[in-house]
Formats: C-alpha cells, sequence, structure tokens
C-alpha cells in the first residue's frame, strides 16, 4: 500500500456517535448495494497535540487495580488512539461492516515511558485488506509521537475480522490453520467477569460497541449474550503483569474465543523458559524476562487468548 494522505482532524472523534453513524451506514448500504471494487480509504486519519484526560486515566488506573500515577498505561495509549481507527472504518468507501466486527489480535510497541505531561499526535490509517477463512480481515495502524516532532512512542496494529463477509476480488485461504490441543494450565489467577464487565470497560474506554453493552444489544447483532472487550482482557494482562516496570516493550495478544459474560476465565501468567545467546544477553543487561500470557473458560476448557510481553533489548 502507498503511504496515505494525512487528514487532520479538528479533535478527537466521538465514539457513540461514530457508532451511530456505522448503524446509519450499514442500513444504507444494505438497502442501496455496495459493488465498487473493495479499496481501502487512501487517507490517514490525525490528531494533533492530544492531551490526557486526568480523571479518565485515573478511572482507568482505578479499574484495572493500577497505581493512580501520571504513568500512563500501554493499553490505556489504544484508548486514545482507537477512535481515529474506528472513524476510518466508518468512512463510506470502507469496505467492510464496522458493527459486528471481531477482533483477532494486537501488536504494539511500546518506545518508553509515557508520562500524562505528553502532548501527543495520533495518527491512524487501514492496510492489508485481506481474506480469512471465515470472512475478510483488515489491520489498523495507529501510530502515537511526541507532538509536533518525529518521536514515536508507540505503535500498534489491530486485526479485526468482519466475519461471513466475503468481498468480491480478495481471496480466501484454502488451507485451514493447524489444530493445537490446549490443556488448560494450573491458573496464576482466575477473573470472574460479571455481566456489566463490558460497560465497566466502556465506561473508562469510551467503546459502546452494543456486542458490548447487554445480552439485547449483542443479541441484535447476532450473539447469544454480550461479550467482553478483546482489549478489557489485554489490558487486565499487561496490569497483572507489570509493564510499568519497563521503559520500552512489545506485546502482543492473540484472540480464541470470545468471553460471553458472564465469565469464570482462568489465566495463567508466567516467564518464558528460554536458553540461548538473546536470554543470557538479557539477563547480563538487567532486563525482565519474556513474560507469557493464556486465558480459558474455566468451565469448559475453551481457550480465549494467548499473548506475550517482552523488553525491547537496546540495539
Amino acid at each position: 500500500m502507498s503511504t496515505p494522505s494525512v487528514q487532520v482532524l479538528g479533535e478527537t472523534p466521538s465514539l457513540s456517535k461514530l457508532y451511530l453513524n456505522a448503524a446509519a451506514l450499514a442500513a444504507r448500504k444494505k438497502l442501496l448495494g455496495h459493488h465498487e471494487k473493495p479499496e481501502l480509504p487512501a487517507v490517514a486519519h490525525e490528531v494533533a497535540d492530544v492531551e490526557i484526560d486526568l480523571e479518565k486515566l485515573t478511572a482507568y488506573q482505578k479499574l484495572f487495580g493500577l497505581p493512580v500515577s501520571d504513568a500512563v498505561p500501554s493499553g490505556y495509549v489504544h484508548v486514545l488512539g482507537f477512535p481515529l481507527a474506528v472513524s476510518l472504518m466508518t468512512k463510506d468507501e470502507f469496505p467492510l461492516p464496522l458493527l459486528g466486527m471481531i477482533h483477532l489480535q494486537n501488536r504494539v510497541e511500546h518506545f518508553g515511558k509515557i508520562e500524562r505531561s505528553q502532548r501527543m499526535d495520533i495518527r491512524s490509517w487501514a492496510e492489508n485488506l485481506s481474506g480469512h477463512r471465515a470472512g475478510t480481515k483488515v489491520d489498523l495502524v495507529v501510530e502515537v509521537r511526541a507532538a509536533h516532532s518525529d518521536d514515536l512512542l508507540w505503535r500498534g496494529i489491530s486485526t479485526y475480522l468482519a466475519k461471513g463477509v466475503f468481498l468480491p476480488g480478495i481471496d480466501k485461504p484454502t488451507t485451514q490453520p493447524p489444530k493445537t490441543d490446549f490443556a488448560p494450565p494450573n491458573p496464576t489467577a482466575v477473573w470472574r467477569l460479571g455481566a456489566d464487565a463490558g460497560r465497566a470497560y466502556a465506561a473508562v474506554s469510551g467503546d459502546f460497541n452494543p456486542i458490548h453493552l447487554s445480552s439485547l444489544s449483542a443479541k441484535a447483532l447476532g450473539l447469544r449474550t454480550s461479550i467482553v472487550h478483546g482489549m478489557y482482557v489485554a489490558s487486565r494482562a499487561l496490569a497483572e503483569i507489570g509493564t510499568s516496570a519497563s521503559d520500552s516493550f512489545v506485546w502482543n495478544v492473540s484472540f480464541e474465543a470470545p468471553v460471553f459474560l458472564p465469565a469464570t476465565v482462568g489465566v495463567r501468567i508466567e516467564a518464558e523458559e528460554e536458553n540461548g545467546p538473546a536470554a543470557d544477553a538479557a539477563a547480563l543487561e538487567g532486563n525482565a524476562p519474556k513474560m507469557l500470557f493464556v486465558g480459558w473458560n474455566q468451565r469448559s476448557g475453551r481457550r480465549h487468548f494467548t499473548g506475550s510481553v517482552e523488553p525491547i533489548l537496546p540495539n
């Protein structure tokens, strides 16, 4: 994909308004049809000089049991950039429906500690429209820089799936992914998530997607009941690992099965057992080990998510 042109927005878009626009857009496309060649918007959305709201940051920190401080958690940076990604997914020319989109995975590079006083320029664009065995997927990229500079603070790629949407000209994979056996290990934590977990995360993130809010709104979009946000489980795992102790790190998370609410989720967090020159160098530098996490349904044993966090080692 060529470098997209940049459209600077006057302010961070309202997620509530964007979801209303998405519903109207879906209805219009259903009525009129959508026959154009599927292409992603050739534009990036940017908001400049973003200031972090202390009250909202504090509410996020309290939800995940983090110390109330000026240190900005990596998951909260995602919260700041998410409205720009959604604003792209609600453009008329975006070929996939936003409502009902499934969150598949995230990869984030967090390049250094971010303080609340840090002002930021945030930019997002879409890329890698491609086939999936269950529909069509797309990557939404968010980059966060220190305001009015090229100093990259944070970069995240979120992959989403439009299940059941097969676009013309986009081939779906012909091979099935290998099946992996999963035997739930002994948990290091057990999360008991009430029916209100989705609403609690929506209150601190602004992400009021109907699939997360109630069983009624989720059923209207084809789910049997509401599911918790993928970024809720990712942010909770990051909080329990304690990523704030590292200046620079990379984290990944993949979502395999939705967490239907209410739920009891078994979680295991442990250091990766790794040998070799890279592990020895990390130990000599005093860097934290690579941490692995996995979550599963305590009743059925079905795996919900897997992920990792590891420091970015100096060159």
